[in-house]
């Protein structure tokens, strides 16, 4: 049998990911009460499955061994009648995210490095199964002042909005700024922090991004009041 990982993208690995994610939601909301009905205590350990083609489905495991992809929670159906069934959704969407991962990074075996890393950040540009099911926003992190863990060689906004940018300095601070914000990714291409570029900090979300990569110059940037990623643009606009 031949490995399931052969010959995918970042972008054919997030469109599965996408479409497993969006069955299972299916699942947990619009078809909850179908749902609900098959996961029937009385029968065998069930697996919930979301599908590539946006289908779901309440199942029993694979009897391959080791079976073709990874494998969702075993017996979900067992916990039902004994919690909340608010509290029994929420732990099968649980179960559920960590499932569309794990699917997720076996199909992206034979990324390299950077890859997994893209694939990673569009996965959690994603609000989780939990989080949509339970209806809790995502909590964003923000940068600590103080450490200026944020500041690399880019713009970002001051609480009392005046527009600053931290300098650049040659040789071993240079050198420290790298190490520091070595892991830093571009949130639209995914590329590594490189002190010698420009970059931009969103105002919504938090992320950073190549002053090229959202076709922002130095000197443009000195006359936006808030900076908005194309990603939060588009958002608002809808709104």
């Amino acid at each position: 049998m031949e490995m399931a990982v052969s010959a995918r993208t970042v972008e054919e690995i997030f469109k599965d990911y996408s479409a497993r994610r969006t069955a299972i939601l299916r699942a947990l909301t619009l078809d909850v009460d179908q749902f609900y009905g098959l996961c029937d205590p009385e029968k065998e350990n069930l697996c919930l499955y979301g599908h590539p083609n946006e289908s779901w489905e309440v199942a029993l495991p694979a009897e391959e061994v080791p079976p073709e992809l990874p494998e969702p929670a075993l017996g979900i159906n067992f916990a039902r009648d004994g919690m909340n069934r608010k509290d029994w959704l929420s732990l099968v969407a649980v179960h559920s995210d960590s499932w569309l991962i794990s699917v997720a990074f076996y199909l992206a075996a034979r990324l390299n490095r950077n890859e997994r890393k893209r694939l990673y950040i569009m996965i959690n540009d994603l609000p989780t199964v939990f989080e949509e099911v339970t209806e809790r926003k995502p909590v964003k992190d923000k940068p600590s002042i103080e450490s200026g863990s944020k500041s690399q060689g880019s713009t970002k906004r001051s609480s009392d909005g005046q527009l600053k940018s931290s300098p650049k300095t040659a040789g071993v601070d240079d050198e420290d700024d790298e190490d520091e914000h070595g892991e830093t990714l571009c949130g639209r291409c995914g590329g590594n922090y490189n002190a010698d570029e420009f970059w931009i900090g969103c105002d919504v979300c938090e992320r950073w991004f190549h002053g090229k990569c959202v076709k922002i110059t130095p000197a443009k940037a000195e006359s936006i009041k808030q900076y908005k990623c194309p990603s939060c643009s588009t958002k608002s606009g809808r709104q």
